[in-house]
């Protein structure tokens, strides 16, 4: 039972180290992503706070996943796990969060569909997509990272789910030199720190 215990937690750790490292990413994305769309430095920056926070209630799933992964779920647990966000959004009442953050963390995973799409917050729609971009060139426990081109062309597949306005903006800003450096400078090297190390960097 003690190394059940143990691997849980280890699992757990692994689990928070990795939505760190995608936040990161998804936050810089994000903080340029929403420049581009036209909204001032601190606009962008509020987005950016959003971003960082945005995957938290996976946090509290980690315990119902140890063992599995997204792709081995029954549809019935993919939906619950797409609760994500709720949770997210739960958690972070508890702080000083501003409306426009929470409404960005409620509303990041709502497909964008015609004039329904409209009423999602422009954040929400401008952190679908780099988060949907982060996680594709992230290794995932169910396969490897894709290539930029390739994640961009899965993207457009699933180019209804996004506002296009925002898909194409994404896309010059994806293929400046200056982003590229940005995705490699936002790839954190944590799997070998302690917990207590990480708390200490967020902290500095």
């Amino acid at each position: 039972m003690k190394n059940n215990n143990n691997e849980l937690i280890d699992y757990m750790i692994n689990d928070f180290k990795s939505g760190i490292k995608h936040g990161v990413l998804v936050a810089n994305l994000t903080y340029e992503l929403a420049q581009m769309c036209g909204l001032s430095k601190d606009e962008a920056y509020e987005l950016k706070i959003a971003a960082m926070v945005h995957d938290v209630g996976k946090l509290k799933l980690s315990e119902y996943l140890y063992g599995r992964t997204d792709e081995a779920l029954p549809e019935d647990e993919k939906q619950y796990m797409s609760m994500h966000s709720k949770i997210s959004h739960d958690l972070l009442k508890k702080y000083d969060y501003s409306d426009n953050i929470m409404d960005v963390v409620l509303s990041h995973h709502e497909c964008f569909d015609g004039l329904v799409g409209e009423q999602i917050p422009l954040g929400a729609r401008i952190l679908k997509v780099a988060d949907e971009f982060a996680a594709l060139i992230s290794d995932r426990p169910y396969r490897k990272a894709f290539d930029i081109d390739t994640a961009v062309t899965i993207m457009i597949d699933e180019i209804k789910n996004m506002d296009i306005r925002v898909f194409l903006l994404f896309q010059r800003l994806i293929h400046e030199d200056s982003t590229i450096e940005l995705i490699n400078n936002s790839r954190l090297d944590i799997d070998d720190l302690d917990i207590s190390d990480i708390l200490k960097i967020s902290q500095d």
